[in-house]
């Protein structure tokens, strides 16, 4: 299983048999879910999905497939057979893959603003596992080689990312998210996260790019 950073919070999981895309939001390009099979939507925000694009791709694709929080299908025209809401809990398989939907809401930003439907993705394939929480922190629950780490947002405070990261204990975590931060301040925030730092042992943290893909194999 190979996972590669489109931008953002948008991922692209690739395995002999399938290819999903979590999170297309508008800080990515236009064409994120291009050749996917399965799109998978964390919730509503436009940096995770942009709704009239999502439409405009599966009226191009008639074999795609979204599976997101009800209240994001119900934003781009579902549910159908082709828009499936998600509950908390719920278990998915595509081809070789299998994918859990952890956790029910959005973290908290402020008490004056609602809260919407927020579900990470533990995607797994063989022996190895991915977690993308979404805007939250909630724990999988299970073992996972590779967690797609968020670092940045209004949401979001360093001390959070170190102790989830901690608590989640992949192999690697790699930084998501990570928009709304400077390049200082993501070098701070690697250098917390590092073992010159406060460290998220035993876990490894690593930094990467826009198109750099991991085998889940290799890590």
């Amino acid at each position: 299983m190979d996972v590669t950073k489109v931008a953002h919070a948008c991922v692209r999981i690739t395995t002999p048999q399938v290819t999903l895309v979590i999170d297309p939001g508008s800080f990515g390009p236009a064409d994120a879910t291009r050749d996917a099979d399965v799109v998978l939507v964390t919730h509503q925000h436009a940096d995770h999905v942009v709704p009239e694009q999502l439409v405009a791709a599966l009226d191009a694709d008639p074999e795609l497939v979204v599976h997101a929080p009800a209240d994001v299908v119900t934003l781009i025209g579902g549910p159908d057979a082709r828009r499936r809401p998600v509950r908390a809990g719920e278990e998915l398989a595509f081809g070789d893959v299998t994918v859990r939907a952890v956790g029910e809401w959005h973290a908290v930003v402020h008490e004056d603003l609602p809260r919407p439907l927020n579900h990470g993705y533990v995607v797994r394939s063989g022996p190895h596992a991915v977690y993308h929480p979404g805007d939250a922190l909630t724990a999988p629950g299970e073992d996972v080689d590779l967690l797609l780490l968020p670092v940045s947002g209004p949401w979001l405070k360093l001390a959070e990312v170190v102790d989830f990261a901690r608590a989640v204990a992949p192999r690697v975590a790699v930084p998501i998210h990570e928009s709304l931060a400077s390049d200082l301040g993501l070098g701070l925030i690697g250098r917390q996260l590092g073992p010159d730092g406060l460290g998220i042992a035993p876990a490894a943290y690593r930094t990467w790019s826009d198109g750099e893909t991991l085998a889940l194999a290799d890590l």
